[in-house]
């Protein structure tokens, strides 16, 4: 079976998200230059925490009612939790989960902990706040609250999906299938090489495959509020952290906060549908890079924009029909120029970095190109970093069923063929979750969270990795869902330099006030 699959991970890409980050030093490597700093403050003491035990069942009190034992690390607090493995029978076994803590910087009483998730699924929220506070969340929002950083279960520091070692990573990553694209012999070897991912990750996981849901971690989020001492969750989600947001909100309408859910997913919608919508996005994102790409006299593609992308669909079948070596002995493939557009597309920042790789590339060079995606993959001198790529797997094998009918997966290939010719040709295969060791237990459906405080619903109007109608939908799914506009290119809309966005979100988490409903930010 073939489907249109959610390639991207909005994990890489989404705030913190570690692709962006990274471009930042690949732009350093290339350009020679850098100054960034962050401001030295001098942090209050963090409030003691008193575990909120009320109306907990008592098969859960030992883990509501644990006390933490934070340590120095760094410039920060760092502390683990024990959540329970099955949260439907607590006596399955344990997993710990890895929190930091950054303490709030002004001088006053704080108002809480503000629980923040860079997206994913699969991304280090410790690594986020420990690498990049700054980014993640602005100023005025650190002088109030105590930013808590935390590896979902599965994920980083926390108990940990494991699969595979460098080597074989590197293998199924880049190795270039034999088959002809397309071919059953193509097909085959793919859902081969998933196969063995797979069985790795169940042979090397000690057993917490089957436990890798979102609802598990949105629980287990539930579980953190409660040691941290708050009586309500105040949190700021990125991508598919807004999935893990909603799905808390469905879950504990009575606890929400201050929720604002930014680059969302739509929680309704099957795989096949985030994959379509995905690949169109993407196109849509590339257009609006080759338009700007044409008029700087360093881009390698020349006329129309759509001269200029059917230029790049020629260098991609190129790559793809005699793949370039790089020095590593790596080839550069179509599938892999692919991921490295694809990483650079998720802001317009980046934009520079891939016209110089595709420069590059055209010129038989594949260095820049496999930086970036190797930024993708968190990749650096043949060493994975974290375990991203096997906890997105997890996740997404776990959350989304596979259930798409033939006639849906014609349909949704025969439209990104017409509305998305570049990327279409490399955005199809056999489904890895085909062959994961466990059946899906996620449902697709809407998420009203009846009861639920206002949610703020942040959206960008041509974000590839999370399309601008997903934030609309979920904005109109929840019972008290307030939609926040910014207009423009790029993944995510908070804390990247748009006035009126970072003013509704800063508002409304300091203050308690919520943004009008629609409110667009030019």
């Amino acid at each position: 079976m073939t489907r249109t699959r959610p390639r991207p991970r909005s994990r890489s890409l989404s705030k913190g998200a570690t692709v962006l980050a990274g471009l930042v030093a690949a732009a350093l490597a290339l350009s020679g230059c850098l100054y960034a700093t962050i401001p030295d403050a001098t942090p209050r003491p963090a409030t003691s925490e008193s575990p909120d035990v009320a109306g907990v069942a008592p098969e859960l009190l030992p883990f509501y009612s644990q006390t933490l034992d934070w340590t120095a690390c760094d410039d920060f607090d760092c502390t683990t939790v024990t959540a329970p493995l099955d949260w439907a029978d607590p006596t399955k076994g344990e997993i710990e989960l890895a929190i930091i803590r950054s303490r709030a910087e002004g001088a006053g009483e704080p108002i809480g902990s503000l629980l923040t998730n860079p997206g994913g699924p699969g991304a280090s929220g410790v690594s986020l706040v420990r690498d990049s506070v700054a980014f993640a969340v602005s100023d005025p929002v650190r002088q109030e609250f105590h930013t808590i950083g935390f590896d979902p279960r599965g994920v980083g520091e926390s108990t940990a999906v494991t699969c595979y070692d460098d080597t074989d990573m590197d293998a199924y990553l880049f190795d270039i299938p034999e088959g002809e694209r397309g071919s059953e012999a193509w097909t085959d070897e793919l859902l081969a090489a998933h196969t063995d991912f797979a069985e790795a990750c169940e042979a090397n996981s000690d057993g917490i495959l089957p436990y890798i849901t979102t609802e598990n971690a949105a629980r287990d989020m539930d579980l953190i509020r409660a040691v941290l001492g708050d009586t309500e969750l105040n949190y700021l989600g990125y991508s598919y952290g807004t999935f893990l947001g909603a799905t808390y909100a469905k879950l504990f309408p009575d606890k929400v906060g201050r929720l604002v859910l930014d680059g969302a997913i739509d929680p309704s919608i099957p795989g096949i549908d985030v994959g379509l919508t995905q690949g169109l996005g993407f196109e849509s994102a590339l257009r609006a890079y080759m338009a700007d790409c044409i008029q700087d006299d360093e881009c390698p593609f020349r006329g129309t924009v759509d001269e200029a992308m059917a230029d790049l669909g020629t260098l991609l079948a190129a790559v793809d029909r005699d793949p370039l070596p790089g020095a590593d002995g790596r080839l550069l493939g179509a599938d892999t120029l692919m991921t490295a557009i694809v990483a650079a597309l998720y802001s317009p920042d980046s934009w520079s970095f891939l016209t110089f790789a595709l420069a590059e590339t055209l010129a038989g060079d594949p260095a820049a190109a496999f930086q970036l995606a190797d930024i993708y993959y968190d990749r650096e001198d043949g060493t994975y970093l974290n375990n991203q790529t096997e906890a997105f797997r997890a996740y997404n094998c776990m959350d989304y069923p596979v259930d798409a009918t033939p006639e849906a997966e014609a349909a949704a290939e025969a439209l990104l063929a017409a509305e998305a010719p570049t990327i279409a040709p490399y955005w199809e295969g056999p489904d890895p979750c085909e062959v994961w060791p466990y059946p899906a237990t996620g449902v697709r459906e809407p998420i009203a969270a009846e009861g639920a405080a206002p949610i703020v619903v942040v959206g960008t109007t041509n974000d590839p990795a999370t399309p601008y109608e997903w934030s609309v939908s979920l904005a109109d799914q929840l019972s008290s869902g307030v939609l926040v506009t910014r207009v423009g290119e790029g993944h995510t809309g908070y804390n990247k330099g748009n006035s009126c966005v970072d003013a509704a979100v800063e508002t409304y988490l300091l203050e308690g006030t919520p943004p009008e409903d629609g409110l667009r930010c030019e």
